[in-house]
């Protein structure tokens, strides 16, 4: 097995594997639905696992993987680096859950992200 690689090396192995576009519309059609899929993959196989006591545990980890590659190419199209996206989610979660998560927390008091400028 390849050894370790760094969020940032694996954005750029990412965009060595995925199809290229001329149109940036159908690009990120394809990366935001190419996702939304494989979490639907995902929840599949935890269902067959639980439900149809069918193990499902290898299909899991391997769409978790697509999903993380579709992730990775979200990121690329806008030019953000990954790891800066994960720290943004860190930094978010120690604010809402600072001991750790509590239903209180969960209710967010404040912490939500404002989508837009309004």
């Amino acid at each position: 097995m390849e050894s370790n690689k760094t969020l940032k090396e694996y954005q750029e192995l990412c965009k060595n594997t995925a199809k290229k576009f001329d149109i940036p519309d159908k690009e990120i059609l394809t990366w935001g639905l190419g996702i939304a899929g494989e979490a639907g993959d995902i929840a599949s196989c935890i269902k067959k696992t639980i439900i149809h006591d069918n193990d499902q545990k290898i299909g899991i980890r391997e769409n978790i993987g697509d999903t993380l590659w579709y992730a990775a190419m979200i990121c690329n199209f806008f030019g953000w680096d990954m790891q800066e996206v994960l720290n943004e989610n860190i930094e978010k979660l120690k604010k809402r859950y600072p001991n750790g998560f509590t239903i209180k927390d969960a209710r967010r008091n404040g912490t939500m992200i404002k989508w837009n400028k309004e």
